[in-house]
């Protein structure tokens, strides 16, 4: 079968949620932390949302892509406003291809549209991982023990947020990566993205 890394992209448009709230304007709110403060606990609290809202997803669709015998890779939603974007990775040992992206896609879209976990409008994508192949759990870490790996923490360590490296070692909370022939430590909470690289 042939090999798809890019992808098939169904565009599905959802409904739009704005609720609008009548009444008396608010009273100014006391500022309690400085303004960078409030910058970064912003951040904290979108990508928490990120991560909940993630976890949701995967857990409605993975029954359905598991039981048309895929595994579901990962899923990644980019907040874009009316042009925001859900796109679901899936994979299987023979490659995925044209085919396997719209049958999944019909059937995660008919749960999407049941269970509604996304407020507004968005548009829905299936892909296979292609190259680089994305890493988005512990567990799929462990098969390319050895290989290189890109990554992009949320908290910086050491000033940086990106770093590459080996995969040295990996458990349920931890990955070790060799970087300039020292290993360094880093917490799968704290990782926003990772891919492979060629």
């Amino acid at each position: 079968m042939h090999s798809v890394d890019a992808g098939w992209s169904s565009l599905v448009a959802r409904r739009a949620h704005n609720p609008k709230v009548v009444g008396s304007n608010p009273a100014p709110a006391t500022t309690l932390l400085k303004p960078h403060l409030w910058g970064f606990l912003l951040c904290v609290i979108y990508y928490l949302w990120f991560l909940m809202l993630q976890n949701e997803i995967e857990q409605l669709i993975k029954p359905t892509v598991e039981g048309m015998g895929y595994v579901l890779w990962g899923c990644e939603y980019i907040a874009q406003g009316k042009h925001s974007l859900l796109r679901i990775y899936i994979d299987k040992d023979n490659g995925i291809g044209v085919a396997d992206c719209e049958q999944v896609s019909r059937q995660v879209s008919a749960v999407l549209d049941v269970e509604d976990p996304i407020p507004g409008n968005y548009s829905l994508e299936v892909s296979s991982p292609g190259i680089p192949r994305p890493l988005f759990h512990a567990w799929q870490y462990q098969p390319y023990l050895g290989q290189a790996v890109q990554i992009k923490l949320f908290k910086p360590v050491g000033g940086k947020r990106k770093f590459s490296g080996t995969i040295v070692s990996v458990d349920d909370t931890t990955l070790i990566l060799e970087i300039n022939h020292e290993s360094q430590e880093f917490i799968f909470s704290n990782i926003v993205k990772a891919n492979l690289t060629v």
